[in-house]
């Protein structure tokens, strides 16, 4: 499955896209659209973290010496978790369980 997010307003370059098995599988049984959570991580709305993650977040955004962590509850029983790679040239959608 292919992921198609507009990055020409991102905050930053996803360098490539790429999902779990378990993302796909919720993706292509209709319980998950991902690409709405991969605006928000590239847009910079880390979601469910605490502030001091966020702060964390923002900084590396800066200095780009470090990953970039979303977490989205979705649902109550599912949560999505997004890192982008330090060097920004591999983010991956991952369920929680799938680390």
């Amino acid at each position: 499955m292919t992921l198609v997010a507009s990055v020409s307003s991102s905050r930053f370059s996803p360098g490539q896209v790429i999902m779990t098995c378990g993302v796909e599988d919720l993706a292509l049984r209709g319980r998950l659209n991902p690409v709405s959570y991969l605006r928000r991580h590239l847009n910079g709305d880390w979601g469910d973290l605490s502030d001091d993650d966020k702060r964390l977040n923002n900084a590396a955004l800066k200095s780009g010496e470090d990953r970039l962590f979303s977490s989205y509850q979705v649902k109550p029983d599912l949560k999505l978790w997004i890192i982008t790679e330090w060097d920004r040239s591999v983010t991956t959608l991952l369920l929680p369980n799938e680390y």
